[in-house]
């Protein structure tokens, strides 16, 4: 094996890279200068992010256990830009909480061995491969969720998030299992070669189903959710929203569009029902919500619902509009998810009620939040309309039009709660108004690159034309 053999990993290795360098600089940067470690992750993780577009790699390794293209290249891409949004939003929070107890590299290192496992996740080739890349990915994630240490919320969010993950584990191993048992290999192509129909491959498509629908947060697998983005920093909930949602629902593409094509009769009335609960349950649910972070956590519920529609199609074109719903979800959920951590970091308030006269405070938050709820809530102009529409369109051109009725049911009821927050930002009168304050540059900057995807998406986006050749050529 020959270097350049091996470089098919390079993005690993530079993010492994990356996680060392951090440990070594916290050993050699004296204590009254640890806040320069921030500004050395994010600028090498930028770095990371930018030359990850320079990427053109196709080819296997071992054996056929991991695998890369351009269009697992684009996945990964999408998660680094999520990742990076993520660390801006959050220096605040680690400049005024973590850093005074000496935690900012452990951050730093768990965040990205975390994604390092959703590198391998979706570059899998095998299912030994990917149950390494989901534990990689899940276990770091359950420390994050507890990193608030003083906090009993915070312990009490890991401690649900590693068993609930547990559990997930166990469900995906049975799955696993079963498909070994009836095939008798483990690696994606022999699969698909020894794949028939019988009890033993339909119990192992629910299980697999099941524990990949954990992360993604689908109904009835989405319990753990609001309690543990309610008791995790609001970093690691976006985090949890966003980048491990997009893991997820990249690998349950890949193995419902390639290694489990040929059942799709058998997998997609699972999916139908999935997506009809997640999405009613989900939306039914924000309703009710006061918090803001339990209100997202539920409208995330909600959007995986919407996810479905694209899966469910089982097309080359379905696949694209996932993908590229997933990126437009990345800008517009962590913009909202980023006005929400500038508030709390700034004044400890996370309530709805706490939002009643933002606009006369502070209106370039509030309009950013209304942009992102709108992209949520799938209005025209901005990313989100479109984003949907291609989702109705796919699961509509393969005859599920029902299903695509519910979904225009539930992007209503989505809309009547999205606007019950934009009514107390610019319609509602407050006494105890959030009063005026100055978000850090690094948090500024996320948001400024969130509106401008949601805009940008929305109005001009050749982005889709490229996801769909390469979902073609997939």
């Amino acid at each position: 094996m020959d270097i350049n053999y091996f470089l098919l990993m390079r993005q690993e290795i530079a993010l492994l890279a990356i996680a060392l360098a951090l440990l070594a600089a916290e050993v050699f940067v004296p204590r009254q200068k640890k806040e320069s470690l921030i500004h050395l992750a994010i600028l090498l993780f930028a770095v990371h992010t930018l030359l990850g577009f320079f990427i053109h790699q196709t080819g296997e390794l071992f054996g056929g256990m991991f695998r890369t293209n351009e269009l697992i290249n684009l996945f990964k891409n999408m998660l680094n830009i999520g990742v990076l949004l993520v660390l801006l939003q959050a220096t605040d929070w680690l400049k005024d909480k973590v850093l005074r107890e000496e935690r900012g590299v452990e951050f730093f290192v768990l965040l990205f061995s975390s994604l390092l496992g959703m590198y391998f996740l979706i570059s899998a080739g095998d299912f030994l491969m990917m149950y390494l890349g989901i534990e990689l990915s899940m276990l770091p994630v359950a420390g994050l969720a507890a990193y608030e240490i003083s906090k009993r919320a915070s312990s009490e969010a890991g401690i649900k998030l590693i068993f609930s993950s547990a559990l997930a584990s166990g469900v995906t191993l049975f799955g696993i299992s079963m498909l070994y048992a009836t095939t008798g290999s483990i690696y994606f192509d022999e699969v698909l070669a020894n794949l028939e129909v019988s009890n033993l491959v339909i119990l192992s498509i629910v299980l697999l189903t099941a524990g990949l629908g954990f992360k993604i947060s689908l109904v009835p697998f989405h319990f753990w959710t609001a309690d543990v983005y309610e008791g995790a920093p609001i970093s690691i909930a976006s985090y949890l929203s966003v980048v491990s949602k997009g893991a997820a629902v990249f690998i349950l593409l890949i193995l419902l569009f390639t290694v489990l094509n040929p059942l799709m009769d058998i997998w997609r009335p699972m999916i139908y029902t999935l997506a009809v609960a997640t999405m009613f349950i989900g939306n039914l649910f924000a309703l009710r919500q006061q918090n803001m972070k339990r209100f997202l956590a539920f409208s995330s519920i909600a959007q995986a619902g919407f996810i479905l529609l694209g899966i469910i199609a089982g097309t080359a074109t379905g696949m694209a509009t996932v993908v590229y719903f997933v990126l437009i979800y990345i800008f517009s959920n962590l913009a909202a998810f980023g006005v929400v951590q500038a508030i709390a970091v700034n004044t400890g308030k996370e309530n709805i009620n706490n939002y009643e006269g933002l606009y006369r405070t502070n209106p370039k938050l509030s309009l950013v939040l209304m942009l992102a709820l709108f992209s949520l809530a799938g209005i025209p102009p901005v990313a989100g309309f479109f984003g949907k529409f291609f989702l109705f369109t796919a699961a509509a051109g393969e005859g599920f039009y029902f299903l695509v009725f519910l979904g225009v049911v539930n992007v209503t009821i989505s809309l009547y709660y999205y606007l019950l927050v934009v009514r107390a930002m610019f319609l509602r009168k407050s006494e105890d108004a959030i009063p005026f304050f100055k978000s850090g540059s690094y948090i500024r900057i996320a948001l400024i690159l969130c509106v401008l995807g949601i805009l940008v998406l929305g109005i001009y986006s050749p982005v889709y034309e490229y996801i769909n050749e390469l979902s073609l050529a997939f």
